[in-house]
């Protein structure tokens, strides 16, 4: 049997969210007892929130929603590199040592340990001249454990505008911290939600 690697983290009420973004909530509208034979609930949450697949809408007033966007890049070969404690942006030179004959997903990771119980104000982010390597390279789609592609920070967003005109699709918030550099074949699939500017994704590394 083919190992399997889940790479999205867990969601919860205790999620981080990019300040001033919507936390997950549930709440039960029904709960099984006399007269309801069913759970039932309610949620409410950023498509953020977790491991997640923003749709060109995010970035461009007029993109496309998630639920138009293109599936094949997120199913397929794909290269997971790793540039942990690179600094602030992963730059061509944290990930040279693995851009032989990329496929045409690669993520990366920055961290040892993915936060996973507060914000990174400092999280790292990619340089836009890496992401306009990577798709010189032919790269489709680009991935990484932090909950952006560019900083916190950052109001021009560069690398996001970069994969705007260039046409790539992004993965962020990943869970990589046990995932070994290597080729994989990916798979995250984003729901098809018609007017979102994101969506979440159960995001799942089969080896080859």
């Amino acid at each position: 049997m083919q190992k399997l690697w889940d790479i999205s983290p867990p969601v919860h009420a205790a999620s981080p969210v990019f300040p001033g973004d919507t936390a997950y909530a549930q709440q039960w509208m029904a709960t099984i007892g006399p007269g309801c034979p069913v759970n039932v609930s309610a949620i409410t949450l950023s498509p953020h929130v977790g491991a997640h697949a923003d749709a060109p809408l995010h970035y461009d007033p007029q993109g496309e929603a998630i639920g138009a966007v293109d599936l094949q890049a997120f199913i397929g070969p794909c290269r997971v590199i790793h540039a942990i404690n690179c600094g602030p942006l992963v730059r061509p030179e944290h990930l040279a040592h693995a851009m032989d004959q990329l496929p045409e997903r690669v993520l990366v990771r920055v961290y040892e340990h993915m936060p996973q119980t507060q914000f990174d104000t400092a999280l790292p982010a990619f340089a836009p001249e890496t992401v306009s390597l990577l798709a010189d390279r032919g790269v489709m789609l680009i991935g990484i454990d932090s909950a952006s592609i560019d900083p916190a920070d950052s109001k021009p967003l560069p690398s996001h505008q970069t994969i705007r005109h260039r046409g790539l699709r992004v993965l962020e918030n990943l869970l990589l911290d046990d995932v070994p550099e290597g080729d994989y074949e990916l798979i995250a699939l984003p729901l098809k939600l018609t007017t979102a500017d994101a969506s979440p994704v159960r995001a799942v590394l089969r080896e080859l």
